[in-house]
């Protein structure tokens, strides 16, 4: 039986490939057989083999056991398998060649489909990639809802701005109520013009591009007008900016000698590279200032006479230093190395002189006396020659840059200002929003007037403004100061203002005039550093700044923007 079935499964499939099919006989283990055993296997298969029906020219007789109609059905499935197979299957085909032979041209095939699928693979990457950019430009951003809402924000209310702390913000007195829509809107506009514009975090993608398109514009206009010019282009801006202040802490000016006791002086020499301190320790001594060692220079001990200030004279020459109990001030004469005491001056009935200022020019010594009055003393024969007295006491007196006026505050919150020549009164007029005056200064280039009160407002006025209207408005109250304002100095150039309260620590602040705006890098430590100022100077050329403290200490900082001493 298995006979049969083997002479039936090579009969079709001798009629599939139409090539001639060996028959194999039964089933034998070669692995038993030796190469002997082989041989003769082989030799007896020949003998065996029978001759293939079509070699004989004859037809084969059909098997009687074998369905003819199942046969050609069989055929016909094959035929249509193979016809598949070899139109549809290429692996077939390659397969084929492979086994059979053609290598060559199986090896050019292969290169030839690894190139299609490469070209399909970028083609297919570049079809994505145009698909995502089309669908983000489809894609329609979502509209972004706040996170929370406030009812109250939706409410009308008018907001009174008659309070000090919102009159900056009007701009007219009929703005006497605000809506908080205006009020914010205006607050908006302060911020921006207090930063110098507005922050580049708060502004949105399509500002920025129009920021940047306008900065490409100008660069591209001022290369053609740089093209259409020759010359020197290397140069630097001479205007202070705002904002940040170039600054750098320096070792102490009098740390080759610290003082004993408070400091209640520092100044610059006018002229040379020195600087000079003086305090409760009775002694005044002068350092050359170069930022790195600054070594004293002489040390004047003045015996049983706390220093209340000392001030050069306007040649630099001489030191005057008043004391704390008595009328008695000293002079020393630094060409000469005397020390000349002034018991008394002829014309002066005070029981006591602590604070006086210095003539530009040098001529005149004003003595701040009791009950409000002012003296004017010549340096020349060292006597009383006008007498001036305003309401409440003086706290505070300064001369004009051309030495012709004198600006002095009283405790009563009025200033005064006074023709030095005639001792008449020019002009009077209250401190806006002051209840008690602690402190007044003048610029050198004659154009600011500053006023401390004693709830640290400084008020910042135009001198022309003072001398023609009878109530003045300030150009800016400064709000930096919780404290009394208690020192008050312009720099030489009229750039800075420094204001400082004694009545706190790091109480000390600087303020850009033109845009009348409070550095805000200054002063930031980790620590405590200035403690209380008492006294506060800047160097001729605005080089350097030092404050005096009550720790006996004279800190030194250094301006960035400023080149000379």
């Amino acid at each position: 039986m298995a006979l049969k079935n083997n002479k039936q499964m090579n009969t079709q499939l001798s009629k599939l490939a139409c090539v001639p099919f060996p028959l194999t006989v039964g089933y034998v283990n070669f692995s038993k057989t030796g190469v002997r055993g082989r041989k003769k296997l082989r030799e007896r298969n020949c003998e065996m083999m029978p001759v293939h029906p079509f070699r004989q020219g004859r037809k084969r007789a059909p098997d009687p056991e074998v369905d003819l109609e199942q046969e050609a059905s069989k055929r016909e499935n094959n035929a249509r398998l193979v016809k598949t197979l070899g139109e549809k299957d290429a692996s077939v085909k390659i397969l084929e060649d492979l086994v059979f032979g053609a290598e060559d041209e199986l090896v050019e095939r292969l290169e030839h489909a690894a190139d299609d699928v490469r070209t399909s693979l970028l083609d297919e990457d570049e079809s994505s990639d145009e698909e995502t950019v089309n669908g983000a430009r489809l894609q329609v951003p979502l509209a972004r809802k706040a996170v929370w809402q406030d009812d109250d924000d939706e409410v009308e209310e008018d907001v009174d701005m008659a309070h000090r702390f919102r009159k900056d913000f009007t701009k007219s007195d009929a703005e006497s109520r605000m809506n908080k829509q205006k009020l914010q809107q205006r607050l908006k506009e302060q911020f921006q013009k207090a930063m110098g514009g507005a922050p580049s975090w708060a502004e949105t993608e399509v500002q920025k591009k129009r920021k940047k398109k306008e900065v490409d514009d100008e660069d591209e206009d001022d290369e053609d007008n740089l093209l259409r010019k020759t010359g020197n282009f290397v140069g630097t801006s001479e205007s202070l900016p705002k904002g940040i202040l170039r600054i750098k802490k320096c070792l102490n000016a009098n740390n080759d000698r610290p003082a004993e006791d408070r400091l209640t002086t520092v100044q610059f020499h006018p002229s040379a590279q020195v600087v000079m301190t003086a305090g409760l320790d009775q002694s005044i001594s002068l350092f050359q200032v170069d930022g790195k060692t600054n070594p004293k220079i002489q040390s004047i001990h003045l015996e049983r006479f706390p220093v209340n200030k000392a001030c050069f004279s306007a040649s630099g020459e001489q030191v005057i230093a008043t004391g704390l109990r008595n009328k008695l001030f000293y002079i020393y004469d630094m060409m000469e190395g005397k020390i000349i005491p002034v018991p008394t001056v002829r014309g002066l009935s005070e029981q006591r002189v602590k604070e006086f200022e210095i003539s530009p020019e040098g001529e005149f010594l004003l003595l701040t006396g009791a009950s409000g009055y002012l003296h004017l003393m010549t340096m020349k024969t060292k006597e009383v020659i006008r007498s001036m007295k305003v309401s409440g006491n003086v706290c505070g007196a300064a001369f004009s840059a051309d030495g012709s006026k004198i600006f002095s505050n009283s405790e009563e919150g009025e200033v005064f200002i006074w023709d030095v020549r005639s001792s008449k009164c020019l002009s009077r007029f209250p401190d806006e929003g002051c209840v008690k005056g602690t402190s007044i200064a003048v610029s050198r280039d004659g154009q600011y007037l500053a006023c401390g009160s004693q709830s640290g407002v400084v008020n910042v006025y135009s001198q022309q403004a003072c001398l023609r209207e009878t109530e003045p408005k300030p150009l800016k109250a400064i709000m930096n100061l919780v404290t009394s304002a208690t020192a008050l100095r312009f720099n030489p150039s009229s750039e800075i203002l420094a204001i400082a309260s004694r009545a706190d620590d790091e109480a000390n602040r600087l303020v850009h005039l033109p845009s009348l705006t409070v550095f805000s890098n200054f002063p930031v430590f980790r620590r405590k550093t200035i403690y209380r100022t008492q006294c506060v100077d800047f160097s001729p050329n605005s080089g350097f700044y030092s404050v005096a403290n009550n720790k006996g200490d004279a800190l030194l900082f250094r301006l960035m923007h400023y080149k000379d001493f």
